[in-house]
């Protein structure tokens, strides 16, 4: 079974780099070309280009603690009597000599990198136009103190057209789903180009009329089966060229040992995938798509009776797509969460139309890495002895309340120098009934907990949002914490 609906989920939710995320990076590239080109860098700035699967709209969540990272171009005019090494060492300079990036600069070979504490990479890469040819681009490897060709906007485009044949972005999806399969299981070494030249050499100019493209799991099949047969009339490392620039090599990347490991799991994931694919049964299919993906996938989803018929997966999905339309008032969304999980809620949810958005000035390096923490209380000034920690969509009764602190970190106190905001938003047609629906900004009773009677049926939002006292900048912001009332 396809469970087109559960690999939509599974992307966003788990795959996908989130949009607050993606937010920062925006941000942070921003500022950081800005301050280039305020700079006394002597190469003359042309334009800057978001660069890998930035800029290919490929890239995904990192893995648990790690960083995520992005790639950003400078293409600049040549400066007479500057060889390779000066443009990267000269950009390098500027940066060090910055109260702002001084301690967040890295120096290697072709790059520098401003390094966000522990949460993102932005790497910048001097890219010379025209130095010898017109047109002609060449990045800098300053260890060998050599201009090397390059034409990475060119390969750029070229996933773009790829992912052009395909249906629905179909291309990216799995682009980005194979990569997970890379950095979560670890079974296998591929760096990303190579691994999506591959991908994308199995497209044709025609597939965006075929059927094995008309959803994530149908082309996720196509694919790994076109890229199956490939590798498998392949036993020696093939040479995979840059399709964007002649005589080079991508297929280098890796040893022979490596691209035995790469095929070998090529063709067990067939086998799996196509196992998955034709199941009859929600649970069954769910199973083989965890055997697949990990536990990761439809993880809302508990598996008690794997026999179950697929009329439940139509008659779930129905409940979903009404809900729809009217979640940020229809009581009735509580009731199917109980029902059939939390994977029925959307994260579009979570930004109902009476929401307001942050008031501050969004600081240059803002944190996601801020977690909300809840207790019931019986009443607001009960002793600690009465309460008991509560959870995300947690089903709880119209009695008693909450108190809601703040962490970062995975377990910090915010630190000195900062206050706390809450943004507190019901849902649920009593409350929005009696203008309870609220969806602003609000401060702590005590230090910077907040105190929340259970009032209404619905699904209510808790959101923290953590503010640098020096600025009034906005320096890290929670995910919504999931109050359940039936």
């Amino acid at each position: 079974m396809k469970l087109v609906n559960r690999f939509s989920d599974f992307l966003r939710d788990t795959v996908n780099l989130n949009q607050t995320r993606l937010d920062f990076l925006e941000g942070s590239a921003d500022a950081i070309e800005e301050f280039i080109r305020e700079a006394e860098w002597e190469p003359r700035i042309w334009k800057f280009e978001r660069q890998g699967s930035w800029a290919a709209k490929t890239i995904i969540k990192p893995v648990e603690g790690a960083e995520y990272d992005a790639d950003l171009l400078a293409i600049v005019a040549p400066v007479d009597g500057w060889e390779a090494k000066d443009y990267v060492k000269s950009l390098y300079d500027i940066f060090s000599a910055s109260g702002r990036y001084g301690d967040k600069v890295e120096l290697y070979d072709y790059c520098v990198t401003i390094v966000y504490a522990g949460m993102r990479r932005i790497d910048i890469a001097p890219c010379v136009r025209g130095r010898e040819v017109a047109d002609h681009h060449e990045v800098c490897d300053r260890s060998a103190n050599e201009f090397v060709p390059s034409e990475p906007t060119a390969f750029t485009e070229w996933l773009k057209e790829r992912n052009s044949h395909s249906g629905n972005d179909s291309f990216r999806k799995v682009t980005r789903l194979v990569k997970y399969l890379r950095d979560i299981t670890s079974r296998f070494e591929c760096p990303s180009v190579l691994l999506t030249t591959l991908l994308g050499n199995q497209m044709q100019w025609n597939d965006k009329e075929f059927a094995g493209f008309e959803d994530v799991p149908s082309a996720l099949k196509t694919l790994i089966i076109r890229l199956d047969t490939y590798l498998q009339t392949q036993p020696i490392r093939p040479t995979v060229a840059n399709p964007s620039l002649n005589g080079e090599d991508f297929g280098e990347l890796i040893s022979q040992a490596q691209y035995d490991t790469l095929r070998n799991v090529i063709h067990q994931l067939r086998s799996d995938i196509e196992e998955a694919y034709e199941k009859s049964g929600f649970y069954d299919s769910v199973l083989a798509w965890r055997q697949v993906f990990g536990d990761g996938f439809a993880k809302g989803v508990t598996v008690a009776h794997k026999a179950e018929s697929a009329d439940l997966t139509e008659n779930v999905e129905a409940e979903r797509a009404l809900l729809v339309a009217s979640a940020h008032h229809d009581d009735s969304l509580a009731d199917k969460i109980v029902s059939f999980g939390r994977w029925i809620w959307s994260p579009d949810f979570d930004r109902p139309p009476h929401i307001r958005p942050p008031i501050w000035k969004v600081a240059e390096n803002i944190s996601d890495n801020v977690q909300v923490l809840a207790r019931w209380h019986p009443s607001q000034h009960s002793p600690e002895g009465s309460s008991r920690q509560v959870r995300d969509f947690e089903e709880l009764p119209a009695d008693g309340g909450l108190w809601f602190d703040v962490r970062v970190n995975g377990g910090e106190q915010v630190p000195i120098g900062h206050f706390v905001r809450w943004r507190i938003t019901n849902t649920g047609r009593i409350a929005m009934a009696m203008g309870a629906g609220r969806g602003g900004f609000e401060s702590p009773q005590l230090g910077h907990k907040r105190w929340e009677q259970l009032s209404y049926k619905g699904v209510h939002l808790a959101e923290a949002f953590i503010i640098r006292s020096a600025d009034s900048q906005l320096v890290g912001q929670s995910s919504a914490f999931h109050v359940l009332i039936r």
